[in-house]
């Protein structure tokens, strides 16, 4: 049996408005929408290709109240959730729902010891851990941390998940660090801007053509904070915010017609957000 600890395998959502939700990523990122909900719980499948890639919830009222904010979170798969949750309190980190049953799987929700928000998953229902290329059109291409101290948080995550530090060349980027699991490399952590209050988790999502993705994030009500920012082999990544203020990140082809890219703003790439952050303790109801 392959082993997938330490694997990005699911994302979700929590948000204030599901239905403005649905319909923007839809549009932006192609999604499609399936109704997983159960008579106790809400919840909502976003689809791309041959199956589910992230889901979509309520961002529970109780969490509202104590600042917490729509955001992305990102699972990551473990053979044994319990065993994990207890490492991650030991090296520091914080347990915000313990290990619990879910309609996803086994889960908890954590944080690191630089206080970014992740949750954990053992038994995954969905199948991602299995199937599907992380280059698709639709699925999360790439993992970013923004880290208080970024040598301090991949200790960590080495710890508790395994990870490595990839020996890759980042261009102009010498201070951005690459990591992989399972002998992949899934993204990359640097220390953040002073400016930006928090440290946080960013996902990127795989478009087909990034400045037509990029016209409907703000044809939808949402904003792009930064970017198009050109990559090698004729791509580029930007970071928006939907309408709900959730942060993402996008990354894919430019488009084919020059007349129909947007300005690259040429202000380079760093953490600095314009003083916008990922801010708000996460709290969820365990899922039945």
């Amino acid at each position: 049996m392959v082993d997938h600890h330490g694997l990005f395998v699911w994302y979700e959502l929590l948000t204030t408005d599901t239905a403005a939700a649905k319909a923007f990523y839809g549009r932006v990122v192609g999604w499609g929408g399936q109704d997983a909900s159960t008579p106790e719980f809400a919840y909502t499948l976003f689809t791309a290709g041959r199956g589910p890639v992230s889901g979509l919830m309520e961002l529970p009222p109780e969490a509202r109240k104590m600042g917490a904010m729509p955001r992305w979170v990102g699972y990551v798969t473990v053979n044994d959730v319990d065993t994990s949750a207890e490492r991650i309190a030991r090296l520091g980190g914080t347990i915000y729902v313990p290990p619990t049953d879910s309609n996803i799987g086994r889960i908890a929700v954590v944080a690191d010891p630089q206080t970014a928000t992740l949750a954990l998953v053992e038994g995954l229902r969905f199948g991602q851990a299995e199937s599907g290329d992380i280059g698709e059109v639709g699925r999360v291409g790439w993992h970013e941390l923004l880290a208080a101290d970024w040598s301090k948080a991949f200790a960590f995550y080495e710890e508790v998940f395994d990870w490595r530090e990839t020996d890759a060349k980042t261009g102009s980027l010498p201070s951005y660090h690459l990591f992989s699991a399972g002998g992949r490399t899934i993204g990359g952590m640097f220390t953040k801007h002073a400016r930006a209050p928090v440290p946080f988790w960013l996902y990127y999502f795989n478009v087909g053509d990034i400045d037509m993705a990029l016209r409907r994030v703000e044809e939808g009500g949402g904003r792009i904070v930064m970017g198009p920012h050109d990559l090698p082999g004729n791509s580029g990544v930007a970071r928006c915010i939907d309408p709900q203020d959730a942060m993402f990140a996008l990354q894919g082809p430019r488009t084919s017609d020059p007349t129909r890219r947007l300005p690259d703003p040429d202000i380079g790439w760093s953490s600095d957000w314009g003083d916008i952050s990922s801010r708000g303790r996460l709290v969820v109801k365990p899922r039945s």
